[in-house]
């Protein structure tokens, strides 16, 4: 799972650094493109590396309610960025516009993938032992 989450979590930051910089070149006439291009890239990035974060806390979370949710919310990035990027660039590039139903879907894996996060850090138990 980390080298599956490490691997999106490039190809995710590739694909939007490249998309962004097309967008900027080749659709320069139309700013309402460039704008959706530019968006997709934007939550693209940040959430490549919320991916690389992830993919890093990995081996460093215990079994548990803590690992469970870092999974959930890799899954839930990987989702979203599929969905939100995925359906924002597409139409930024000249597909159907229909594609962008699929938006709201993935801000909303967006933010399962935080809340997820915010369950983690709330289950997280440390194995340290405690201070005297």
């Amino acid at each position: 799972m980390q080298r599956l989450v490490l691997a999106f979590a490039g190809l995710a930051g590739a694909v939007s650094v490249g998309g962004d910089a097309a967008a900027r070149h080749l659709l320069a006439f139309d700013a309402a493109r460039v704008n959706l291009a530019s968006t997709a890239a934007r939550y693209g990035l940040i959430h490549a590396l919320a991916l690389l974060a992830l993919a890093a806390l990995w081996n460093q979370t215990p079994r548990g309610v803590t690992r469970v949710s870092l999974v959930a919310s890799a899954w839930c990035f990987i989702g979203a960025v599929v969905l939100f990027c995925g359906s924002l660039g597409l139409v930024a590039a000249g597909f159907s516009p229909d594609l962008a139903r699929a938006v709201p879907v993935g801000g909303s894996l967006f933010i399962l993938g935080w809340a997820a996060i915010f369950v983690a850090a709330i289950a997280f138990v440390s194995k340290a032992p405690p201070a005297p």
